[in-house]
């Protein structure tokens, strides 16, 4: 069962990355993906500290989805304005999972 969760998962993550490199032109496919699993790990560590009960992966993806509809095109634009994230899109071979 571990293993289809695994693969389910990068399913998933390909679809996200792949969504998000249509709406933005600036981000290689590596970097969308960084982009991807940092925003799913935020959003569900966020929920978490909050006390907020897991609502499953379903719920995680709907709203990844939401932040690359709509901010997407201009991710970019956030690390050029935020040093922070800078070492998202410097180190294509580093993933999260």
């Amino acid at each position: 069962m571990e293993t289809i969760e695994v693969i389910d998962m990068e399913d998933i993550f390909e679809r996200l990355a792949n969504r998000l490199c249509d709406m933005n032109n600036e981000l290689s496919m590596t970097q969308a993906r960084i982009w991807v699993e940092y925003l799913w790990e935020d959003f569900e560590t966020t929920r978490a500290k909050a006390g907020r009960e897991y609502e499953g992966k379903e719920v995680t993806e709907r709203i990844v989805t939401q932040w690359i509809n709509s901010y997407g095109p201009r991710l970019h634009d956030f690390v050029s304005n935020n040093p922070r994230y800078e070492h998202l899109l410097q180190d294509e071979d580093r993933r999260l999972h």
